[in-house]
């Protein structure tokens, strides 16, 4: 399967123009899944299905799959100003092996919402997830999605999200990227009203042979709408990382703004990383600035760490973890913080 393409075609020789995965075939039979938990304000959930297509997304065989095989099929709607809280959890396992899910995220005019997505499985399980996420933001709502990709390491995991948003709106991902042996992530953003507003916040965190591919897509339509995309993680042993990230001021987004930074910390001589940051414009009164960076740990820090007694892994689970710090802090949840700090120090 041929994945997650960029949208401006750049050179072969980068390797990043989209991903090949050739040691894998979709599931032929999704069954019934019943590893699904809800809470919070559960009557906010509907299972019903609502079928559309993606702009990008992660390539038609997934995308068919989704519309035509779904097993799991949310709507979920935010009415009004009193700040609701929804929490759905995925717990993928022998039983419950193939999830393949679409969600829709309706936030209605000045609607505030946090919405937590969270896929689980045990260490064992060859698992499989295929899903989309939409999520239309209309004028004034306020949303905040954390997303978390806490599969194993033998899980095959493909993700596809859409983001509309509309005047004056506000929406913040908090993504957590840690499972699969393959995790394809597709993220694209229309910014269609003006002063509209995205920020993307994304820790990711790769070991043995895990290969991960996100390709994050913003494009600006609104006068004065802003992104920003701020991406950190870590890779070792021999893990490959490929982070392609595109910022698009298209005509008329006069005053709008951009920013993408993306760093990768590499502990490993085998691991790969890496990167391609792209800024596209047809309109002139804009900013946008992007970069990114990749290194090992810096050995002045380890050295300053070892000698006060602690180990060289102790020292990179420290470094890392002071890196993921900014992003895992701002969750609101002291619960999810130490779910993450846990995955760092089982997976380094």
């Amino acid at each position: 399967m041929i994945l997650n393409e960029t949208p401006i075609r750049t050179s072969k020789n980068y390797e990043i123009n989209n991903i090949n995965i050739a040691d894998f075939n979709l599931p032929k039979t999704i069954k019934k899944f019943e590893g699904l938990n809800i809470t919070g304000d559960k009557v906010l959930v509907k299972e019903e299905k609502i079928k559309s297509s993606l702009k990008y997304g992660n390539g038609k065989d997934l995308l068919s799959q989704i519309q035509n095989s779904s097993n799991i099929n949310l709507h979920i709607i935010l009415p009004d100003e009193n700040e609701k809280e929804i929490n759905v959890e995925f717990n993928l396992s022998e039983e419950n092996e193939n999830l393949v899910e679409d969600i829709l995220i309706e936030a209605e005019e000045n609607a505030k919402g946090t919405i937590i997505i969270k896929y689980m499985s045990n260490l064992k399980d060859k698992v499989y997830h295929n899903g989309q996420i939409r999520v239309l933001s209309k004028k004034g709502s306020d949303l905040n999605i954390i997303l978390l990709n806490l599969l194993n390491t033998k899980a095959q995991n493909f993700i596809s999200m859409e983001n509309v948003l509309e005047e004056n709106s506000n929406v913040k991902y908090t993504i957590v990227d840690f499972g699969g042996k393959n995790s394809i992530t597709n993220y694209y953003t229309n910014l269609k009203g003006e002063n509209s507003n995205n920020n993307i916040n994304t820790i990711y965190l790769g070991v043995e042979n895990q290969l991960l591919d996100l390709n994050y897509i913003v494009e600006a339509y609104g006068k004065s709408s802003n992104v920003n995309i701020n991406v950190k993680g870590a890779i070792k042993d021999t893990a490959k990382k490929h982070f392609k990230g595109t910022i698009d001021f298209k005509k008329d987004c006069k005053k709008a703004k951009g920013n993408e930074t993306e760093y990768c910390t590499i502990l490993s001589d085998s691991a790969k990383s890496i990167s391609l940051p792209m800024l596209l414009c047809t309109e002139e009164d804009v900013e946008g600035n992007h970069g990114t960076a990749s290194g090992k740990v810096d050995e002045k820090q380890l050295f300053y760490l070892m000698s006060r007694g602690l180990s060289l892994k102790e020292a990179q689970k420290l470094i890392v973890r002071g890196q993921f710090n900014e992003i895992i802090e701002s969750i609101p949840n002291e619960d999810i913080q130490n779910i993450i700090i846990k995955q760092i120090e089982n997976k380094l």
